[in-house]
């Protein structure tokens, strides 16, 4: 049986700042680089790590692959986060102002990633990893929080909101799983509030 831990990245710099991301590409915060020192003595024994290829997805992959000795990290640009269009780089109160109502209404702006595109491409990546692994073992892959909520929609779990360095176990024995929700960065990392910024 294969096991994969879907984890969503470390904090990111416009993860502090309320900025939305999708694919830019903005560094991890320095509580973020915390967050994936205390996952990687937190996150157990895995036999290979796999990682989206944006900045804050990889470094974090990094960091644990670096403390765990396992590796090298598989790289794979289809566990990118969703393209936001012309949310990106936006806050929820300038996604307000330019675009009025529409967060609440779920209507999304040009450039969104559709999400049928978004679960292909996930899905895609899934099979890589099975193929790959020969559909045994412990694998974690440090992705996103929109690639998490794809893969639960689509086995039947309602949208609940993930954090940094937290995931979701998947299962496979012949058909994909959903597993626990787990936790992967202490409760107490932390750093000084002056160091963020």
């Amino acid at each position: 049986m294969l096991n994969l831990l879907l984890a969503r990245h470390g904090q990111s710099v416009w993860n502090a700042a309320g900025r939305w991301q999708g694919q830019a590409d903005p560094p991890l915060s320095d509580l973020g680089l915390a967050q994936a020192r205390g996952a990687a003595l937190e996150a157990g024994s895995f036999d290979a790590i796999v990682a989206s290829d944006l900045e804050r997805a990889l470094h974090t992959a990094t960091v644990i692959s670096d403390a765990t000795g396992v590796g090298p990290v598989l790289v794979d640009p289809r566990l990118r986060e969703r393209h936001a269009g012309e949310y990106q780089g936006l806050t929820r109160d300038q996604i307000e102002e330019r675009f009025p109502g529409q967060l609440e209404a779920q209507v999304f702006p040009p450039g969104w990633e559709p999400a049928d595109q978004l679960l292909g491409r996930t899905t895609e990546a899934l099979d890589e990893i099975l193929t790959h692994t020969g559909g045994s073992g412990d694998v974690l892959a440090i992705t996103h929080g929109g690639v998490i909520y794809a893969v639960e929609g689509h086995l039947g779990q309602s949208h609940a909101r993930i954090d940094n360095l937290c995931g979701r176990w998947l299962h496979h024995d012949g058909r994909w799983r959903l597993g626990d929700r787990v936790q992967l960065a202490p409760d107490n990392v932390s750093v000084d509030s002056q160091d963020i910024l």
